[in-house]
């Protein structure tokens, strides 16, 4: 059976390539803008408050992991709130890519992990936009024990620390997306997946990319009616259901385009589209580029 969400991860190509460990104590806030760059936090020991992109407050706590595909304006503080007079603070080096923020002296009550992944894919932007806004994991064993590891690593100063802490990091990217926990205010594939009608029809359109698909075929797969299917879809996943097999179609096609696997002809054909005059009508409008000079400025060799 297909795994819609594996294919995504895997087009995607996440990896950890940059974090750093922050020491909290006492009353604090910050700030700081992303510019839309994919941000993640786990708390490996106390807790504190985030807001990103002005949206509801989340309380994190030890053991939490949050991931942001595209980050804009990020805000945390302490959970002892700090006075509304109080300046933001300036976190401060220790040496080992360790910061501190708050008090200097104090014992901390806040031990976490930040930083941005990044996603080797050219087109992350269009995959990223089949993935939750926000996704929140608390309480999932398997991402507890994974914490576990990145603390101790952390703590031990080993030898390879940065080699093992990165590819440790690169499996909490990929546990965090494949969880169902994402929060309800953040929709996506993730949500779609969890939700037992609208998964059956996101394997199949994933598994028949080629098919003529409509809203009502898709709608009868979810063994719904065709509005309650197109409200359900577009809430959960929060793109509506033909806009996101186009997404997804479009993604295979700029991938088979930069690998040079087959002739646009044949590429058309496996992304669902009756001929290469259609399909590149299709494309050009989508990517603002014609396939074949797509296909030359992104291309890579084949592996």
């Amino acid at each position: 059976m297909i795994d819609p969400l594996a294919e995504v991860v895997t087009l995607l190509q996440p990896s950890a390539r940059y974090a750093k460990l922050v020491v909290g104590a006492g009353p604090w806030h910050i700030r700081r803008s992303d510019a839309g760059q994919p941000f993640y936090c786990v708390v490996l020991e106390g807790a504190c408050c985030l807001a990103i992109d002005r949206r509801e407050t989340i309380e994190l706590r030890s053991g939490d992991f949050i991931l942001v595909p595209e980050a804009y304006g990020v805000a945390m503080t302490s959970i002892m709130p700090a006075s509304a007079d109080s300046s933001e603070a300036v976190p401060v080096a220790l040496g080992g890519g360790e910061f501190r923020i708050g008090d200097q002296d104090g014992p901390p009550d806040l031990r976490m992990l930040a930083g941005h992944c990044g996603f080797g894919s050219p087109d992350a932007d269009l995959l990223v936009s089949l993935l939750p806004q926000v996704v929140h994991v608390r309480g999932e064993p398997r991402l507890a024990t994974l914490v576990q590891l990145v603390r101790d690593e952390f703590r031990d100063r080993r030898p390879a620390r940065e080699v093992i802490l990165t590819h440790l990091l690169e499996v909490l990217l990929i546990e965090a997306l494949r969880s169902t926990a994402a929060t309800p205010f953040s929709p996506g594939l993730v949500r779609g997946l969890a939700d037992e009608r609208l998964a059956m029809t996101l394997r199949r359109m994933h598994e028949s990319p080629t098919k003529t698909w409509t809203v009502a075929q898709l709608a009868k797969e979810a063994a719904l009616s065709r509005s309650a299917f197109f409200e359900r879809f577009s809430r959960v996943v929060g793109l509506a259901p033909m806009a996101y097999l186009l997404n997804w179609r479009m993604a295979l096609a700029k991938n088979m385009l930069r690998r040079s696997e087959v002739g646009i002809a044949e590429i058309a054909q496996r992304v669902g589209y009756g001929s290469a005059s259609a399909f590149s009508v299709a494309f050009t409008r989508h990517v603002g580029l014609p396939p074949a000079r797509y296909a030359r400025q992104q291309s890579v060799p084949a592996p």
